[in-house]
């Protein structure tokens, strides 16, 4: 009787398909396309949360960048007491939309990028880096390493050419009110500074347009990538090393691992800033100078020195709002995918 019977439920499920497609159709394309783009719907999704959550330590990392405060707790207190709790937020419009568009094609650029690293390991090194990582009781490896490091590399200078107008929009208004108030500035860059004052996402994109001309949205491009090819590849092999080693040691399965994914994801927040921070301090610099010039006016660009104690103002923040960030943002990226792959598909 079994057989019969799984005959009649596939019979009488056919036929509920077909006579009730008000039911079923019109929830049946956004399900298959989420399955499909599982990982850009993660992302995003994840992305939002994650960035709204630790904005606020992003405003005092980026001032304490780019202007002198006593510490952390100094810069929040003049922040509050000048421009209240709006300023910790100030800028939040730019980074909603980029940091959510560069999440989602950066995860996708890096998925597809470890799978043909992976496969050009396999074919001529004898070694699969993604087999390996499957393997239970595994352990990260320099060849698992080097192919997520690559394809994080990969992706951060992909998405550089995409970010680096809405992080400068984003630097902008973090730093406007500070730029308007300084003293013993030259009139005519004073002048400037003070066009950029309380004006929102689309407006100091225009202003930066006018002063500079459209090539001015990518002022600092150059350091910017630098930043994000190194930045990124360090990222993503610190959590894949991470994630696949806590998970080792534990002796669970990654997808039943929450706490391995929460620890790995707050560590290549904090080991990818600790090692690339003058790269970030020296872009802030450079790009909050360069607002302060009209166009074809040669900005200087400082030099890049690593454990000069001045390249590492807001270290500590960067690092804490980094693993805040990162921790938030994996959990959720990886909840979500697994609660995408488990949503059944409709029958044809």
């Amino acid at each position: 009787m079994p057989a019969e019977s799984n005959f009649q439920d596939v019979t009488s499920s056919t036929i509920r398909t077909r006579t009730m497609p008000q039911l079923s159709g019109g929830s049946e394309k956004p399900r298959r396309w989420i399955k499909r783009y599982r990982t850009e719907t993660a992302a995003s999704t994840a992305s939002v949360l994650s960035t709204v959550t630790a904005f606020p330590l992003d405003s005092v990392k980026t001032r304490m960048q780019t202007y002198p405060y006593a510490g952390a707790l100094d810069c929040v207190r003049v922040t509050y007491k000048s421009e209240g709790i709006r300023g910790f937020f100030r800028g939040v419009t730019a980074p909603l939309a980029s940091v959510t568009l560069v999440r989602t094609i950066s995860f996708s650029i890096y998925q597809r990028s470890k799978h043909v690293y992976s496969d050009w390991m396999k074919r001529h090194l004898g070694f699969c880096p993604l087999e390996h990582v499957n393997k239970k009781g595994a352990f990260p490896n320099l060849g698992t390493i080097a192919c997520f490091g690559a394809a994080g590399a990969t992706a951060g200078s992909g998405i550089t050419f995409i970010a680096c107008p809405f992080e400068l929009t984003k630097l902008s208004a973090q730093v406007s009110v500070l730029m308007a108030n300084q003293k013993n500035a030259d009139p005519q860059r004073q002048a400037i500074a003070l066009s950029y004052h309380n004006k929102g996402t689309f407006k100091t994109l225009a202003n930066i347009v006018k002063h500079r001309g459209f090539t001015g949205m990518y002022t600092g491009l150059n350091l910017h990538l630098l930043r994000d090819t190194l930045g990124t590849g360090i990222y993503f092999a610190t959590y894949e090393s991470g994630k696949q080693m806590l998970t080792a040691l534990s002796g669970k399965d990654a997808h039943k691992n929450p706490i391995a994914v929460l620890a790995a994801g707050a560590l290549c927040g904090i080991v990818s800033w600790a090692l690339i921070y003058p790269i970030d301090s020296v872009k802030s610099i450079y790009q909050r100078n360069a607002l302060m010039y009209s166009k074809g006016q040669k900005v200087p660009i400082p030099k890049i020195q690593f454990f000069r104690r001045d390249m590492y103002r807001g270290l500590g923040v960067s690092m804490g709002r980094s693993a805040a960030v990162n921790a938030v943002f994996f959990s959720a990226f990886e909840f979500l995918k697994k609660r995408i792959n488990a949503m059944k598909e409709f029958v044809d």
